[in-house]
């Protein structure tokens, strides 16, 4: 029987399939899996879209069936708050002053919302959607129907804005930002999100910051900088997240934008890793470091991070992707678009299905399929060759995207 100890601090996606792997690869030490909701591990896409509405049950959500844990061994801490861990002596210690000495240490503590710091913030009535407690909130919620704002036109924001659309609710978006989802994918798809919204009913009061909340006790009205005042039953703030980094700062791993790991998710202290939102992780692939907020990035990493906890030669290399599901569009999208210099549609967005291309210097650098399946893996293949891309057959639906896929470079530019 091994003796070691290793334990996982984040009871998240990335943590329990991290926990998983371990057992899979046949680690037969001890495995401590701490969390701090009350909650086993659960997905967090069903939390803006079919378990927010009503349409799939709880169970649904978890990652693993009820039982699995103690099936495989592992150690399942809810409700447990880590408040340190000394990585010198080994060792974490939880809030209610209990203590383990580790001899690897997965940190999965994911990210938390962003506050609005504005008059009004800590009213009744102004939520943030984040944990399955959230949710279960909201939904309650959303049953009861009346007049919501969201504020932030981000994914949060437009996706709970269409499933309480869906609801029947009355919907305002406030968003500073001239167009949904402008920042991650340029004026054209924002457009395309934006007229999605619109044909729905919602009401986008764009370009618009929020000033103040204001009611008595509860909320009842949200001020704009612009001087709007939307009556409303409730709030919904999505404005971003940020990764919990607290407790490995307190620890003096190195900070920035994360928790820096290399390649393996090894921290900068040895046999400390770091997986999911909170790793800012460098990517081979793309000869940078990058972090991603997504639910396939931590189901993704959780596993490798626990093959490197074992010691074996792994290097995260997936290509970055993520969906979203708002009304009747569905979308995937691969890749990493910090800059491009032009978008190529494939297929006119006003139809509601296209793939659309972001290029930077002639080069496919990520790919977007709106209502158009099957096509994702000829997306990635084209990101991952790196080679100049015929514009005109990019943009041809008749000319199969395998036959402009090179073969693959070796290098990032």
């Amino acid at each position: 029987m091994n003796e070691q100890t290793f334990i996982i601090v984040g009871a998240s996606v990335a943590g329990s399939k991290a926990a998983e792997e371990l057992r899979t690869a046949g680690f037969d030490g001890r495995v401590l899996l701490i969390g701090a909701e009350p909650e086993r591990p659960y997905e967090r896409p069903p939390l803006t879209k079919d378990y927010l509405r009503g349409e799939s049950p709880r169970e649904k959500a978890y990652v693993h069936e009820q039982g699995f844990y103690e099936q495989h061994q592992i150690e399942l801490e809810t409700d447990a708050t880590v408040s340190a861990f000394d990585p010198v002596q080994s060792s974490v210690t939880l809030a209610d002053g209990r203590a383990f000495d580790y001899d690897r240490l997965l940190l999965a503590t994911g990210a938390e919302p962003r506050r609005i710091p504005i008059a009004g913030g800590e009213l009744d009535g102004v939520h943030y959607l984040r944990t399955l407690a959230d949710c279960d909130m909201l939904r309650e919620r959303l049953q009861v129907g009346g007049r919501v704002v969201v504020v932030g036109g981000g994914w949060i924001g437009s996706e709970f804005a269409a499933s309480a659309r869906q609801g029947g609710l009355d919907v305002t978006v406030v968003d500073p930002i001239a167009l949904p989802l402008e920042r991650l994918f340029g004026a054209e798809v924002g457009a395309f999100y934006r007229d999605v919204h619109l044909d729905h009913g919602v009401e986008l009061l764009l370009g618009d910051g929020v000033e103040a909340f204001e009611g008595e006790g509860a909320v009842a009205r949200v001020r704009t900088a612009a001087g709007r005042v939307i009556e409303c039953d409730f709030v919904v703030v999505g404005i971003g997240v940020a990764p919990r980094v607290e407790l490995a700062g307190g620890a003096g791993l190195d900070i920035d934008n994360g928790i820096l790991v290399d390649e393996k998710l090894q921290t900068s202290t040895p046999g400390v890793f770091a997986a999911g939102d909170v790793a800012h992780a460098f990517h081979p692939f793309f000869g940078e470091r990058i972090r991603v907020e997504h639910w396939a990035n931590a189901l993704n990493q959780g596993p490798i991070a626990a093959r490197a906890m074992l010691g074996e030669p792994v290097s995260y290399d997936r290509i970055p992707y993520f969906f979203s599901d708002q009304y009747e569009v569905g979308m995937e999208y691969s890749g990493h678009a910090p800059k491009w210099d032009e978008i190529v549609f494939r297929g006119d967005p006003s139809d509601g299905e296209f793939v659309a291309f972001w290029l930077r210097q002639g080069r496919v650098v990520a790919g977007m399929n709106v209502n158009v399946w099957d096509v994702n893996e000829q997306v990635q293949a084209l990101i991952r060759s790196r080679q100049p891309i015929d514009v005109a057959g990019l943009a041809d639906p008749d000319t199969p995207l395998v036959s402009l896929v090179g073969e693959p470079a070796t290098k990032a530019d």
